[in-house]
C-alpha cells in the first residue's frame, strides 16, 4: 500500500513538472497566418487540458489510495482499543479473584458431634 501512493505522489511531481513546463503560451508567429496560429494555440491548450486531466485522475487515485490506508489505520485503531478493554477487563476480573483469595473464609458454627451408637 506505501509504494502505490510512493509510485503515485512521484506520478503527480512529474506531472506537475510537465504541467509547469507547457504553461508558457505559445507565441504567435508573424510569419504565419492567422489559422495556423490559432491551430498552433488550440494544439497547446489541448495539451494542456491532457496534463490536467491526467494530474486530477492521479490525484484521484492517490487519494483514494489514503482514504485506504487511514480506513485500514482506524480499523487496527479500534481493534487495538478492544484488545485493551479486554485485557483491563481481565486484568480486573483476575484483581477481584486474587482478593476474593486472600480473605479468609469465615468459619463455620461449630456443632456438637453426636456419637452414634451401634
Amino acid at each position: 500500500m506505501g509504494e502505490i501512493v510512493y509510485d503515485l505522489r512521484k506520478k503527480i511531481q512529474n506531472m506537475h513538472l510537465e504541467l509547469n513546463e507547457l504553461i508558457n503560451p505559445v507565441q504567435d508567429m508573424p510569419q504565419l497566418i492567422t489559422s495556423a496560429n490559432l491551430l498552433r494555440s488550440n494544439e497547446y491548450l489541448t495539451k494542456i487540458t491532457q496534463k490536467q486531466s491526467e494530474l486530477l485522475s492521479a490525484y484521484a487515485n492517490y487519494s483514494e489510495s489514503l482514504e485506504q490506508i487511514l480506513a485500514t489505520l482506524f480499523d487496527i485503531q479500534n481493534d487495538l482499543k478492544n484488545i485493551l478493554k479486554q485485557q483491563s477487563e481481565l486484568m480486573s476480573n483476575g484483581e477481584s479473584a486474587d482478593i476474593s483469595s486472600k480473605i479468609k473464609p469465615t468459619k463455620p458454627s461449630v456443632r456438637s458431634k453426636k456419637t452414634i451408637k451401634k
